[in-house]
């Protein structure tokens, strides 16, 4: 029974794949709780068919206006996917941060739900062990201070896959015939990237075999030639290839095509959860690894020494925080203000390279740029800059290291 057995819910919005996992959550919530379920569907660019989860949601008893599938690519991009990118955030100095940035969105839109249709608690499916129940459930509270939420993987009984699969079959919940096994691991989606957990990627000193790749052709089999492409930016953000103006979703998806064909994005990764332990997934980026340096490469003309510098020590600040699920914390939101602060000038456009496997900046330029080629030319010329000046620069620079090299040479 739940632990929960003191709260008894009317109404529970569940956000629901349409996956076996969720559609035996969606069942336990009907059999243990008794409650009316309202189930949510994000497109956030899986590639995957959302039609199905509306038919077997609607097998499994719910009325159709209880079930909303929506599409919010363009939103997660725009609002959350770019946001980030404008402060070149990585944990752990690899990850981009494409499972993490989708979890506020779904949280925020759940609970939008839970308040249009009266509903008094919402339920996820994320695992005990992982990161998304604290990524979902902080960002819950932090909208809906009061409402109730239920965690199955925390509650209820079951201690096997066998035990659910027979719960499935008890209750005519459809299963397919690669469910009935063991999972070789466990993928997630969206459209800033792919991410693989578990089972055959587990061992961390086992390569990770290529069918668990997603999202991009193997730098060896992608082509034998360059593609160039030129990204513009305004305000630290993309808003057209090689000329031509697309929407922020749009736009990603072009240079995901574009990082699948020449085998970009893929990381390796042993990461450490919030919760506590280590953990190897195998995740695929490829647009976002693009725009990654092509952002850095219009920052490396318009933004002066000292904002570039604050925002790298601010950056890992910033991207732990969205890791461990603190999107609508105070600190973020004033990081965010400081790292838009420093994107105002951001803008022009830079030419990329793409080959096997790798980004190469090629060409920036921007009306903004703070870039002298007269200044920094080895040619004479009549710039403001004496060479004579380096003199008294290099020695008040040197005074303590002096200073200290005298005393240590008395000691």
């Amino acid at each position: 029974m739940p632990r929960s057995s003191d709260f008894k819910p009317s109404k529970v919005v569940l956000a629901y794949s349409g996956g076996l996992d969720t559609s035996i959550i969606l069942k336990w919530l009907q059999t243990e709780y008794g409650a009316e379920v309202v189930t949510f569907t994000a497109d956030l660019g899986q590639g995957e068919e959302l039609a199905p989860a509306r038919e077997k949601a609607l097998k499994l008893g719910l009325k159709p206006e209880n079930i909303f599938i929506d599409d919010l690519r363009e939103e997660f991009v725009r609002d959350y996917v770019f946001p980030m990118f404008r402060a070149n955030a990585l944990y752990e100095g690899q990850y981009l941060l494409g499972t993490s940035i989708a979890r506020p969105l779904i949280a925020k839109r759940q609970i939008e739900i839970a308040r249009q249709v009266g509903a008094d608690a919402v339920c996820h499916g994320a695992t005990g062990k992982g990161n998304d129940q604290v990524r979902f459930e902080l960002g819950y509270y932090a909208l809906e201070p009061d409402i109730h939420v239920i965690a199955p993987w925390r509650e209820w009984d079951f201690r096997s896959r066998e035990a659910l699969l027979a719960f499935a079959e008890a209750h005519q919940i459809p299963i397919s015939k690669d469910k009935r096994g063991e999972a070789p691991f466990s993928v997630d989606a969206n459209l800033l990237h792919s991410s693989s957990e578990g089972k055959v990627l587990e061992d961390p000193a086992v390569a990770a075999p290529e069918f668990v790749h997603q999202r991009t052709l193997s730098p060896q089999d992608a082509p034998d030639r360059v593609t160039e492409i030129t990204i513009e930016f305004q305000h630290g953000d993309p808003v057209a290839i090689d000329g031509e103006a697309m929407s922020p979703a749009t736009l990603l998806t072009k240079l995901n095509r574009l990082g699948h064909d020449n085998g970009i994005g893929r990381l390796d990764l042993v990461e450490n959860r919030f919760v506590g332990m280590k953990s190897r997934g195998v995740y695929e980026t490829p647009g976002g690894t693009i725009l990654l340096a092509a952002h850095r490469g219009i920052e490396s003309i318009t933004l002066d020494r000292g904002a570039m510098h604050l925002k790298d020590e601010l950056m890992p600040k910033y991207a732990s925080l969205i890791y461990n699920g603190f999107w609508f914390s105070p600190e973020r939101e004033m990081l965010q203000a400081a790292i838009d602060k420093s994107q105002e000038k951001v803008a022009g456009t830079v030419r990329v390279r793409l080959y096997k496997g790798n980004v190469t900046v090629v060409g920036r330029e921007s009306p903004h740029s703070l870039y002298d080629q007269e200044l920094v030319t080895f040619e004479e010329g009549a710039v403001a800059y004496d060479h004579r000046d380096a003199e008294g620069f290099i020695k008040l620079n040197a005074l303590r290291l002096r200073v200290l090299a005298k005393r240590d040479r008395r000691a």
